[in-house]
């Protein structure tokens, strides 16, 4: 995994590779613009005959971008340089590349314009924008020919890059600070930025690429970030390894409690889910009168019908042989289509306190801790819960989804470390958190996955992994991962208006196909 950092973090790393490590100021500016046309070209192809208008602002933001802008030319790109402030103004390192693009590209490739329209009418004739406005230093808003500048860029709707962070947008929060680029792709430097992957970051953003510019591991592991990106390569390292010499029991038994009346999907899709995870043997439990149908739903999973209400919920009176069954598991996934009727809450609540297996709550599961979240700290094992901001909303003492959703980092860490659990908040850029109070942000998925039944899944493949001998937090993250690299497989082939969790689901192991053991 990555260590994601602040703005302050990051200047801290790139004072100690200039002073400590000796690496001068330029050598890293060169580095990060060469990095930004090499993303360039593996997005949109040969940069020769294209016309690509960069906007530089005065710090080392812009001279990234002067960067671009003397490396495009030389890759037979028609540039066009909108520079934003005298160059008198221009930052020591901005100006030394600003007078090396000069030397090559002569005075007029280097505009200043001086109103909203200027610049409406260059960036119209562009096929490519670069952001080199302002980087991860802003702190107040933007405002004058700098607003502008990024109205016009957002106007133009042309295909747009932004060197490091979109220009506007707070490198820590992710807020707007008046105005943000909304860019298409993100260059970004060193190491991610906490912003990118919240509150607005997430829609200002666009893909992100990072770009290593030499920082030394030593530095970054001296900084101690306590937030994560997930990684496709520890994601798959974390995978348990297909031994020639396995068997179904090898890879672990989950036992899954889900489903109801009318809700037999989400027991059927989360059952899919741990078996194409890699899970040896699923058995969902459901209650006795639906069991015929989520039999027929399922070829390789087995089911147990259990005791009921009257609802066709799960019983109060089935506890002991609940306990029984999980006892006998691996691992135990529960909440998917459960619903709220009072003695299956009666029944999640005591089950919860009980159970003495790895556990994934989910759903169902959680709205029954509405209120009584306190019992999440009488598990005998710290569980896994999967909220989404709904759910977290109900968990937390006078929270909302809106107040989770402006904080989800926040949120998330805290409940973790205040009620000693896992958990994995879902939504866009999904937090996964743990006890200690480190967490992980996730970079795969996609407005796609807002669809009936992918949080089902998830609980599925969490729970499988749980099953095949993973730790809770290796489980919740490599889930997590694959889960949204599946839902965006899923899209690339369906679109994401059309696109089911059945698409996601069947997704799965193409996701985990490159991975190679012996």
């Amino acid at each position: 995994m990555i260590p994601i950092v602040t703005a302050e973090q990051m200047r801290l790393l790139d004072d100690q590779t200039i002073t400590q490590a000796h690496v001068p100021s330029l050598v890293l500016m060169e580095r990060a613009g060469a990095g930004v046309v090499t993303q360039l070209e593996a997005l949109y192809g040969p940069m020769a005959g294209k016309s690509v208008a960069i906007l530089c602002g005065k710090g080392n933001n812009g001279g990234d971008g002067f960067v671009v802008a003397r490396l495009l030319r030389r890759k037979k790109a028609r540039v066009q340089v909108l520079l934003l402030t005298p160059p008198s103004e221009l930052s020591r390192d901005a100006k030394t590349m600003y007078q090396r693009f000069q030397r090559t590209a002569g005075q007029a490739a280097v505009t200043r314009p001086v109103d909203a329209q200027g610049l409406q009418q260059r960036l119209r004739t562009s096929d490519l924008v670069v952001d080199a406005i302002l980087g991860t230093g802003l702190s107040t808003g933007v405002t004058g020919l700098y607003r502008d500048a990024i109205e016009a860029i957002n106007t133009a709707a042309r295909p747009t890059v932004a060197v490091d962070l979109p220009s506007g947008l707070h490198a820590d929060s992710g807020a707007i600070l008046g105005a943000a680029v909304r860019a298409d792709l993100t260059v970004t430097f060193g190491l991610p930025k906490v912003g990118l992957y919240c509150g607005a970051g997430i829609e200002c953003s666009g893909q992100v690429r990072l770009v290593d510019i030499g920082i030394p591991a030593p530095f970054v592991d001296a900084i101690g970030s306590r937030l994560l990106l997930l990684t496709d390569r520890a994601a798959r390292t974390a995978l348990p390894a297909r031994r020639p010499s396995s068997h179904k029991g090898t890879y672990g038994h989950v036992g899954i409690i889900a489903g109801s009346v009318g809700k037999t999907g989400a027991a059927a899709m989360a059952a899919l889910a741990a078996l194409r995870i890699g899970t040896g043997l699923v058995t969902a439990a459901v209650p006795s009168s639906v069991n015929d149908v989520l039999e027929a739903k399922l070829l390789e999973a087995m089911t147990l019908p259990m005791p009921e209400t009257k609802a066709r919920t799960f019983a109060r009176s089935g506890l002991d042989r609940l306990l029984a069954f999980a006892g006998a598991r691996d691992a135990v996934a529960i909440g998917p289509g459960l619903t709220t009727h009072p003695e299956t809450v009666e029944l999640v609540q005591e089950f919860v306190k009980r159970v003495d297996k790895p556990c994934v709550l989910d759903a169902d599961a959680l709205n029954a801790l509405a209120g009584k979240a306190s019992l999440l700290t009488e598990c005998k094992r710290p569980p896994i819960i999967t909220p989404h901001p709904g759910e977290m909303a109900r968990l937390e003492a006078e929270a909302t989804t809106q107040s989770v959703n402006e904080d989800r980092l926040g949120t998330a860490t805290r409940f973790a470390r205040e009620r000693g659990v896992f958990v994995i908040l879902k939504g866009a850029r999904t937090v996964i958190a743990r006890p200690d109070g480190l967490a992980a942000i996730c970079p795969t998925g996609n407005p796609g996955m807002a669809t009936a039944g992918t949080g089902d899944a998830l609980t599925g493949m969490v729970g499988g992994l749980l099953a095949q001998g993973l730790s809770p937090w290796d489980a919740a993250c490599t889930a997590t991962y694959f889960h949204g690299l599946a839902g965006d497989l899923a899209a690339q082939q369906f679109g994401q208006a059309g696109m089911i969790t059945r698409d996601l689901i069947r997704q799965i192991p193409h996701a985990l196909a490159p991975i190679t053991h012996t």
